[in-house]
């Protein structure tokens, strides 16, 4: 497949002029910028009717200039950098984080080729035979970001924040790269306008919805959400990461934040919801899936997907973080595995002149039946740890406490010295009762 990737000819890119290009440059540039100014106030507005709460309403008309306000305030604040913090580091890692967010938007799809001053171009900046490993890897570099703002402030919380960051952002990158495995087999390509290009009568998501389910729980976690906000917890971490940022610097890890949202949820599009073509029954118009509108298509389903965001973060309550660990490892990689396996036989079975119906029937007995196996087989051994568990919670709750345990009925003496005054002056039958019985 990889052979067939880079075998690939994707005309329509490269052989436009350069002004045309730099205006996709800054359209895409604005487009971010909009819509993390859209994310924020959405978000707040979202969870405060939620939440029965009054959202933003005072910075410009219901409040929609109340993000602009943020950052504004944000970039004019006094900036602090600690005294032991290695300042070029300091002042990369911020950068680090907020440029791969930008640069993963490159290879996303808008629309069709359209008419733009006499020229014909593709309402995208640019792509290659491997677009989608392009976001991947752009995604990936955030790590970095993240985990030499941690080292570098010369704190310790934001050091433990960015290493419990790193680890969950490439747990769940790997599942994440792995739901995106069964898009390429069925597309044939990696070319992100390919995938959209294959999804011209039905949508990948149809198909391939367990793909598409791994992958929305994969990106929460790969973009520190909530509930896998487990970085920035600010019961255990102060503030994560970016406790020891301010100003500028700390609106950027922000901005990286919310670029990654719209982008995760732009790559959510592109390879399981149809990406830029209509939605039915506005696919029944003629015109739907040509000229200018279908960028109103492609940022409505980016809308619908950062609601997601904010209706987990409504709603949900934080994971613990061992939870969240064992639940990307050992249960979405395998799931991930299982159905990749599957999905590759009924793609070879149909290429040996299977029917569809029989090349979906017959690996799909093969993983229940193993699916079965396996759990009879798991049981026993679980209900072997619980028990063990019990036991050990009935031992140690019959052992003696190792450390002193004060008594309910507490009653705290009268110091030597007070009772030194009281016999002094002669006023013991003056006491209350209870000083007595002390």
């Amino acid at each position: 497949m990889m052979m067939l990737a880079s075998s690939q000819n994707l005309p329509g890119f490269g052989d436009q002029p350069v002004w045309i290009t730099l205006i996709k440059v800054l359209g895409v540039f604005a487009f971010l910028v909009v819509m993390t100014l859209f994310s924020i106030v959405f978000e707040r507005k979202v969870v405060g009717r939620m939440q029965n709460r009054i959202g933003p309403n005072r910075v410009g008309p219901w409040g929609v200039l109340q993000s602009l306000a943020d950052g504004v305030k944000l970039a004019f604040k006094e900036e602090i950098i600690p005294a032991l913090a290695d300042k070029p580091v300091y002042w990369i890692a911020p950068i680090v984080s907020a440029v791969p967010a930008f640069l993963a938007f490159s290879v996303i799809p808008f629309g069709p080729e359209v008419s733009m001053f006499g020229h014909h171009t593709f309402l995208q900046l640019t792509d290659l035979p491997v677009g989608v490993l392009v976001v991947f890897a752009c995604s990936s570099l955030g790590v970095y970001g993240i985990v030499l703002s941690g080292w570098s402030s010369g704190s310790t919380y934001p050091l433990l924040g960015s290493l419990r960051s790193a680890a969950q952002m490439i747990s769940y990158e790997v599942a994440m790269g792995l739901s995106m495995v069964a898009v390429f087999l069925l597309s044939n390509t990696m070319s992100t306008s390919g995938i959209v290009a294959a999804q011209a009568h039905h949508w990948w998501v149809l198909g391939l919805l367990p793909s598409f389910c791994i992958y929305a729980i994969a990106v929460v976690g790969e973009t520190n959400r909530a509930p896998f906000d487990l970085p920035e917890a600010e019961s255990e971490l102060v503030g994560g990461f970016h406790t020891e940022y301010t100003s500028f610097k700390f609106a950027m890890f922000f901005l990286a934040e919310y670029i990654n949202m719209v982008t995760v949820s732009a790559l959510a599009a592109t390879l399981f919801l149809g990406g830029w073509r209509a939605p039915w029954p506005i696919s029944l118009w003629h015109d739907a899936n040509s000229g200018w509108w279908p960028i109103l298509w492609f940022t409505a389903k980016v809308v619908i997907g950062i609601f997601v965001f904010v209706w987990l973060r409504g709603t949900l309550p934080r994971l613990r973080y061992d939870q969240f660990m064992s639940f990307g490892w050992k249960v979405l990689i395998p799931i991930n595995l299982v159905w990749i396996l599957t999905i590759t036989s009924i793609h070879v079975l149909h290429d040996h002149g299977w029917a569809w119906w029989r090349a979906v029937v017959v690996p799909g007995c093969v993983v229940v039946i193993i699916g079965i196996i396996a759990i009879t087989i798991a049981e026993p051994a679980a209900a072997r740890r619980r028990a063990e568990r019990a036991d050990e919670d009935a031992a140690e709750a019959e052992e003696p406490h190792v450390f002193p345990v004060p008594p309910m009925d507490l009653a705290v003496p009268t110091p030597p010295r007070m009772l030194t005054k009281i016999g002094a002056s002669g006023r013991t039958a003056e006491l209350p009762a209870s000083e007595e019985e002390k």
